[in-house]
């Protein structure tokens, strides 16, 4: 029997499971993975200069391929800063593996260099634990076989999510005999996604089928399993409009004529009037978060006193955990919709028609962006975000792939900007991680790299982290980067000025008082990246079109557009603002009857002032 050593073997597996890319940053912990890694072409190593543009990096490339991405990281500060990145991708459902190294197994406890053992001694590992799926430690390497099929498995089976192997770098560097790999030659990797109950095909297909007004609800459960044709079927087959989160935008296009737009704090009204009037609502991969549900508040953006709910998730746990449902059910949506419409052309061969209702979303819709048109077309500069986001979507073909951050950004993309290819928008929902955008582009681009592949920041975003140009460039990564440059971390700024009328600790100055941005431009071009920064809202476009050309000669490239801080239309409520300014409306998140029995929401479409 031949011996190899134990890192060979790692990256032997990986390659197997036909890991193209391993993010990573080095440490002495990791030495001999890094040995391994070069002496085998078959798994490309991406250095990145912080750990937290690795595992972001790592979370865009998973969110394209649909399969667990995989990050490297040392010890010690090294898992500390790869956590955000880890999070971020656990509460937004994306498969990694992360392999991470430790002290010496024979030095657990002693303090050894960089060791973190605070409540027990080798316990690294924990840190992780609260955002991980499952934490293994590598105690004997014969395990190891066993382990990596598992993180792989549970990082891609069930709900997606992040996994971490922790490996004392001991064991990196001991040989091991090959065939106890022999159990990773048979496992077929792959995990078979579980259908819906019968019986609850049947009550939802009823449900649906006699509701006088149903509305299908769609999450970024949708995109996760790649069940977009199932929802148009169905929605086509029953004439059934369709809401979506943040996560499920272009789960359906934006100018499909049954989608009727994003719910929530960042909605639209129009939304509104038909998911608070809806008799029957069946939520697709989502939780009904809080800003997609208006915090909860009964009658803004739904009203669970008209509405019966039903819901399908892959998570158990997610099932009636914000409103009560009549029937949850817990399976793949690509095959449980499959299952649905099935049953409901057996009920209702003939399907349904819904009069007057497609007249009615494109009208709404029609009247939105004719609303809209003035500030879109304008030419002031610092330019308006309605007018970065017209000449942005003039510039970049249909199935290009964008990035979004925090901010104008994230959340005026959802609500304005129509995609119409599934899986070509990515948002930052569960943790909204500002800086998210700027690293995960990089990934982006390595999972599709045919196609234009962009990130939307602001210049808040984009400054946490800018070591992502050094990737790029390092790399070859041909992505672009649009900083929205408003000099501030411009949401914050809004709400804080409505409620308190100051901006303290939001905008960005010098110690005397004196507006302050950096040319992020020129930082770019420090880094070796090629970038322009507008001088006039008509330098933007044309500055677009060369970050595009750019892109396709191999070079990464980065548009900087100054931009004035006005905020996205908010016609749905979040209580933070009653928490900032008590309503007699409202009480410890709860809205109050008036006298006539009757709630009243409050209202937040000018809960932030514009400047």
């Amino acid at each position: 029997m031949s011996k190899k050593l134990v890192s060979d073997l790692i990256v032997d597996y990986l390659a197997r499971r036909d890991v193209e890319y391993v993010f990573g940053l080095c440490g002495h912990t990791v030495i001999g993975m890094l040995d391994a890694f070069n002496r085998n072409p078959k798994v490309k190593y991406i250095s990145n200069r912080h750990e937290a543009v690795a595992s972001t990096a790592a979370d865009g490339y998973a969110r394209l391929t649909h399969k667990a991405s995989v990050v490297m990281c040392h010890l010690g500060p090294g898992l500390t800063n790869v956590l955000t990145g880890v999070a971020n991708a656990s509460f937004d459902s994306i498969p990694m593996v992360v392999i991470a190294g430790d002290v010496p197994s024979y030095y657990f406890g002693r303090h050894p260099h960089q060791e973190v053992n605070m409540h027990a001694d080798g316990d690294q590992y924990k840190i992780l634990e609260p955002v991980c799926k499952r934490c293994w430690r590598i105690d004997d390497v014969e395990a190891l076989p066993y382990i990596m099929d598992k993180a792989f498995r549970m990082a891609e089976s069930g709900r997606p999510g992040p996994v971490l192997i922790d490996v004392p770098m001991d064991m990196f560097s001991r040989e091991m005999e090959e065939d106890l790999w022999s159990r990773t030659y048979k496992d077929s990797h792959v995990t078979m996604k579980p259908a819906l109950d019968p019986a609850a095909v049947k009550a939802i297909a009823k449900r649906l089928v006699e509701a006088e007004n149903p509305v299908l609800h769609a999450g970024g459960g949708i995109l996760l399993a790649q069940a977009s044709e199932e929802l148009a079927a169905l929605a086509e087959f029953l004439d059934i409009p369709v809401s979506r989160t943040l996560m499920g935008q272009g789960c359906l296009s934006d100018r499909h004529p049954l989608m009727i737009g994003q719910t929530g704090f960042w909605g639209m009204e129009f939304t509104h009037s038909i998911t608070v009037n809806a008799d029957v609502i069946l939520g697709l991969g989502t939780r009904f978060a809080e800003a997609d549900s208006s915090s909860w508040y009964q009658g803004v953006t739904f009203d669970p006193d008209k509405t019966t709910f039903l819901q399908i998730d892959i998570d158990p746990t997610e099932i009636g955990r914000n409103y009560p449902v009549e029937i949850g059910a817990i399976g793949d949506l690509k095959i449980g919709l499959a299952q649905i419409l099935e049953e409901v052309k057996r009920i209702c061969p003939e399907g349904k028609q819904r009069p007057g209702l497609r007249d009615k979303i494109a009208q709404a819709k029609a009247a939105f962006k004719e609303s809209n048109k003035a500030i879109s077309d304008d030419s002031r500069f610092p330019m308006t975000p309605q007018r970065i986001l017209r000449d942005v979507k003039a510039a970049i073909p249909e199935d290009a792939v964008i990035f979004t951050d925090v901010g104008w950004n994230k959340n005026g993309v959802a609500q304005q900007f129509d995609i119409t290819v599934p899986g070509s928008i990515h948002h930052s929902s569960g943790l909204a991680t500002m800086g998210f955008g700027a690293s995960a582009v990089l990934g982006g681009k390595l999972a599709a790299p045919d196609r234009v592949v962009l990130t939307l920041t602001g210049d808040g975003g984009f400054g946490i982290n800018p070591t992502c140009l050094a990737t790029a460039v390092e790399q070859g990564i041909p992505c672009t980067w649009v900083v929205m440059n408003n000099s501030a971390f411009g949401t914050i700024a809004g709400l804080e000025n409505a409620n308190y009328q100051t901006k303290f600790g939001t905008v960005f100055h010098t110690p005397d008082g004196q507006p302050y941005t950096p040319c992020w431009a020129d930082v770019a071009k420090a880094y070796g990246v090629d970038a322009i920064r507008c001088e006039s809202a008509e330098d933007f476009l044309p500055a677009m079109e060369k970050a595009i050309a750019a892109n396709k000669a191999g070079k990464p490239f980065l548009v900087e557009a100054p931009m004035e801080n006005i905020v996205v239309p908010t016609p749905g409520c979040w209580n933070i603002n009653d928490i900032y300014s008590p309503s007699e409306l409202v009480k410890e998140g709860k809205l109050v009857k008036k006298e006539n029995g009757q709630y009243v929401a409050p209202s937040h479409s000018k809960s932030h002032n514009a400047k």
